[in-house]
């Protein structure tokens, strides 16, 4: 069977504990992935301590050119990265390589970093005195990453991290852990040195060793709530920078006047792509008044019952299985759940097969109605193909849940009306807000974060929060006094604090 090691300088090697990688297609353990430890970890530290004081010497235009060759043979090998992912993750080809492409969308922007590291510069901030800063990277950097995006994530952290000038170790999912060994090997090829961008493999046991390991001084996460205030806390008391974005459970508003049909074609997408394993999806939509409810809910099931569920290489489907059995069996506990505290549910998307890959891990659309803010399953996040519909009287109300929400990750609303719009995105209680576009993940030159329980730390994913996060300030204030070099000056040349001169 196929062994998926650690890729850190010298070699995977030691440990004895492995990890099952299935295909979410039909059910099967088409690999096994090592499961590292503190030993494990030590080699790689001990790889990134001593390349990456050369790396943060190389002049930031250089460090750009490794970003751009990672680039073109990251276009150039595409195809076969997106099969990989979709082998594993179980999301289609065509969201494959949407993952793929967000990834490098930062990586073009780290093309940049010469400029985004040019620091602040003031002469004459008193008699004969200049103040300058600059930026230095931290040292060691680690990505701890979910499974749910295992090329868009790791390219999220470890292209602001390299290009910065750090050494960076990404510890990804156990679940589909093949991609992020891909990219390591493709940033070698790419011409970074050994030991800057390295791979390990692990559970709970790699994490508390990243989250303890004095070496490393900034820890960048991805996944669910708990585990994100779990690292943050960890993290934080060994002294490290840490960020950590956790779950979400994002509104799509819809107000009377937005256009209906163009609602449920981006619903669908939103709400049931990638089988709704994503912490950007639309789970939960609010129409505003009970005439657009009845008309939404009118064109969404026939919507929703067109959609195709099929193996992850089929290009006519929507959506692929979700990653694992014990998830399947979780999103479709939440749905009867949400049953059992009242809602209605429209379409039932439990019990779904497809011949032939019937032990494959499945969840067919599922749509409820009527459902309230007090259930248990609008509080949570399901992570999985399923629409709740949240009925709302008006704007004001509508404006009200997704604020009041433990989760604050991202929100939309539907509306042709400016000052709706504009309302909205000055009020509404969320980090990331879409106008009419259901997904709003920032472009990558801006910056991904979440509020409330979606975040946990003051600095967000990629752009120059990213820059910030993986960097340290540094703040020269300098003097040459007139004289001979060596010489002990007099008094006119006395040094004079700035704010005093």
């Amino acid at each position: 069977m196929r062994q998926i090691d650690h890729h850190i300088v010298g070699g995977a090697g030691g440990g004895s504990r492995f990890g099952d990688v299935l295909d979410p297609n039909n059910g099967g353990v088409q690999a096994q992935v090592a499961l590292g430890d503190r030993a494990v970890l030590d080699r790689a530290v001990a790889a990134a301590k001593a390349a990456q004081p050369a790396w943060a010497a190389t002049n930031p235009q250089r460090r750009a050119r490794v970003m751009f060759e990672f680039k073109r043979l990251v276009e150039a090998n595409m195809n076969q990265l997106a099969e990989m992912l979709s082998a594993e993750h179980g999301k289609v080809i065509a969201d494959s390589k949407g993952d793929i492409q967000r990834g490098l969308e930062v990586i073009e922007f780290c093309c940049g970093i010469p400029h985004v590291l040019k620091g602040e510069y003031t002469q004459g901030a008193g008699p004969g005195i200049d103040v300058y800063s600059m930026r230095q990277p931290v040292g060691i950097g680690a990505g701890i990453t979910p499974f749910n995006f295992p090329a868009m994530i790791p390219l999220w952290m470890g292209g602001v991290a390299t290009a910065t000038g750090n050494a960076f170790i990404l510890k990804p999912s156990e679940r589909d852990p093949s991609v992020p060994v891909r990219l390591s090997e493709l940033f070698l090829e790419a011409g970074m040195p050994e030991g800057i961008f390295q791979t390990v493999h692990g559970d709970k046991e790699m994490v508390d060793a990243i989250l303890d390991h004095p070496d490393i001084g900034a820890v960048s996460f991805v996944g669910s709530s708990d585990i994100a205030h779990y690292v943050y806390n960890r993290g934080v008391a060994n002294g490290k920078r840490v960020q950590a974005m956790g779950g979400a459970k994002n509104h799509g508003i819809v107000m009377p006047d937005a256009d209906l049909d163009q609602v449920v074609n981006d619903l669908t997408g939103a709400a049931f792509g990638s089988a709704g394993e994503r912490c950007m999806a639309l789970p939960v939509v609010v129409p505003v008044g009970e005439d657009t409810a009845n008309r939404l809910r009118e064109k969404l099931v026939p919507a929703i019952e067109a959609l195709r569920v099929g193996v992850s290489t089929d290009a006519e489907a929507h959506y692929g299985p979700v990653v694992t059995q014990a998830h399947k069996e979780k999103v479709e506990g939440w749905i009867a759940k949400c049953a059992d505290e009242g809602a209605e549910l429209v379409v039932d998307g439990r019990g779904f097969t497809l011949q032939g890959h019937e032990k494959g891990f499945f969840v067919g659309p599922t749509l409820f109605d009527h459902v309230t803010p007090d259930m248990e399953s609008y509080k949570e996040e399901i992570f999985g193909p399923v629409l709740q519909i949240v009925r709302a009287p008006d704007f004001e109300a509508a404006l009200e849940l997704p604020s009041k929400h433990q989760y604050g990750n991202g929100v939309a609303i539907f509306t042709r009306n400016g000052h709706a719009a504009r309302e909205f995105a000055a009020r509404v209680q969320v980090g990331m807000v879409g106008i009419n576009v259901p997904i709003p993940v920032p472009v990558a030159y801006h910056t991904f974060g979440g509020w409330k329980r979606s975040a946990f730390g003051d600095t967000n994913q990629h752009g120059m929060e990213g820059v910030k996060f993986w960097t340290k300030v540094k703040t020269v204030t300098a003097r040459w006094p007139d004289g001979a070099a060596g010489g002990v000056g007099d008094a006119g040349n006395a040094f004079v604090i700035p704010t005093m001169g």
